[in-house]
């Protein structure tokens, strides 16, 4: 009889704490009356060129695959919200090195960006100031390549940027 009661007691307890897994767009938890989000191009106050382009794309796209949320590239006044990115930091280092041609044979490649999330009004949502994103990278047969514009590995780097952090802002709330 005890046994059975403490089973009772403890059943709704099991149920709230819940599993961690989720459907599509069930961890959208902005503020009820966001229903359009500007993504204007992010600003770049690094060295890599056309690198903001690339992450705001990838911002966007990643934004229309996981919400319902209309996106709106580039400013707009009417938008419920207005998520601002800045790159401030890009770095790219060797981490390893091949022994028998003495290349470096990996990069980690670090990011450091502003993220701010704010409202109509420009009352502040979700801000991370330095958003960190680091990525290892092998064998990236040219460095200097690696950077350009349009390059398969930073448009692999955004898209995994992306990724993280929106479902750092949706899963925030």
């Amino acid at each position: 009889m005890l046994q059975r009661r403490n089973s009772l007691l403890f059943a709704p307890l099991i149920l709230l704490a819940g599993c961690g897994y989720h459907t599509v767009n069930s961890a959208v938890h902005l503020p009820g009356t966001v229903h359009t989000l500007a993504i204007p191009a992010f600003k770049n106050s690094t060295q890599s060129y056309h690198t903001q382009a690339i992450f705001t794309e990838e911002v966007i796209r990643e934004f229309t695959s996981r919400s319902s949320l209309r996106i709106v590239s580039g400013e707009d006044p009417d938008a419920d919200a207005t998520l601002r990115g800045t790159i401030t930091g890009f770095q790219v280092s060797p981490l390893t090195y091949d022994n028998t041609t003495g290349q470096t044979s990996t990069y980690l490649v670090t990011i450091v960006t502003k993220l701010e999330l704010v409202d109509r009004q420009g009352k502040t949502i979700w801000q991370n100031p330095s958003y960190t994103f680091r990525q290892q990278y092998e064998q990236i047969q040219d460095l200097a390549s690696f950077i350009q514009e349009d390059s398969a590995a930073t448009r692999r780097l955004a898209r995994e940027f992306a990724q993280a952090a929106v479902a750092d802002i949706l899963e925030s709330f």
